[in-house]
Formats: structure tokens, C-alpha cells, sequence
């Protein structure tokens, strides 16, 4: 009678263990080596924007987990690392984050300025002049990046960045 319980009790651990996971509580790890989304088939990680004013970041995939954080900020860049049926696990420049539904979300692409006074420059050199200085957090649309430059539009001004100076790019992310 005791190796019946002891296997079924195995039993029962293996099955909640992948309940678990399916339900997006490990998500982690089951995404860990993916370069792929498992729901849109889209990049892991990938950057979208905030569509909303205010967003519930929750602690998992569904309306019945805790709010942990709420973002209020419009166009603010984020980071998607994971997805879950209509929910992605996002994060923002200072790493806090959460399971977010995918209709706060827009693909329209954002940077975070990460160095107070950048210079936002006529052309994708340090050598021309500036067209604006733009302050510490200074959310700006993302259009195009060469290698090391990125063009930006930031509250009707339009210049080039340096990669290295903003949040919400990838390091070797080429925009045409």
C-alpha cells in the first residue's frame, strides 16, 4: 500500500509541476533557450511601446494574479521576454516588469534617453552640430539605427542619437 501512495503521490508533483509550467508560473524556463515567441512566432527578446495611460503589471498571466506594478507612462519602451496566450511578460528600463495583456501594447517603437543633455545631432556623428539637448528619461519615437546611431523624433525635434545613449534598441538592431 505505501509504494502505491509514494507513486502516486510522484505521480501527482510531475502533473502539478507541468500544470505549472503551462500555465506560465515557469515560464522562464521554458523560454530560456527559445529565440522564438511560442504565441505571435515573433523575436524573444523584442521592444515594443506603453498604448496605454495607466497598465496593471501583473505577477502572472491572468486577470486573477496580484498587480505589482502599474505603468503610467504613454509610449514608455518596454522589453518583451515571454508570452502567454494574450499575455506578455514585459520589463522597463530599470528592470521592474510583470505580465502585461498584449492589448496595452503597440509596436510602435520608443528609446528612453539614458544621458542627461544628450545631444541630438544633425547627422550620425559626434562632429555635427546639435539640434536639440535632451534631458535624462526624455521618451523619444525611434525611426531608423545604423550601427552605433539612431535617428529619433523627440517632441518635433528629429536628429541622431548614439545607440550606447538609449534605452529600448538592440546593441546590433539595424532600422532602415
Amino acid at each position: 500500500m505505501q509504494k502505491v501512495r509514494n507513486a502516486q503521490f510522484h505521480c501527482t508533483a510531475i502533473l502539478l509541476v507541468v500544470t505549472l509550467l503551462i500555465a506560465g508560473f515557469g515560464a522562464a524556463p521554458v523560454f530560456a533557450g527559445s529565440q522564438r515567441g511560442p504565441v505571435t512566432n515573433l523575436p524573444l527578446p523584442r521592444y515594443v511601446s506603453l498604448k496605454a495611460n495607466k497598465a496593471n503589471v501583473r505577477r502572472g498571466p491572468s486577470l486573477t494574479h496580484r498587480i505589482d506594478w502599474v505603468f503610467v507612462r504613454r509610449s514608455m519602451p518596454l522589453q518583451i521576454t515571454a508570452e502567454h496566450g494574450h499575455w506578455r511578460r514585459v520589463q522597463d528600463s530599470e528592470g521592474a516588469g510583470g505580465w502585461i495583456h498584449y492589448s496595452l501594447l503597440s509596436g510602435v517603437r520608443t528609446v528612453i534617453v539614458q544621458k542627461d543633455m544628450m545631444p541630438l545631432h544633425m547627422r550620425p556623428a559626434d562632429n555635427t552640430p546639435a539640434v536639440a539637448h535632451l534631458e535624462l528619461g526624455v521618451v523619444a519615437r525611434l525611426q531608423e539605427c545604423e550601427a552605433d546611431w539612431c535617428k529619433l523624433n523627440a517632441a518635433g525635434y528629429k536628429g541622431w542619437a548614439p545607440k550606447d545613449a538609449l534605452w529600448g534598441v538592440g546593441a546590433d538592431e539595424i532600422r532602415e
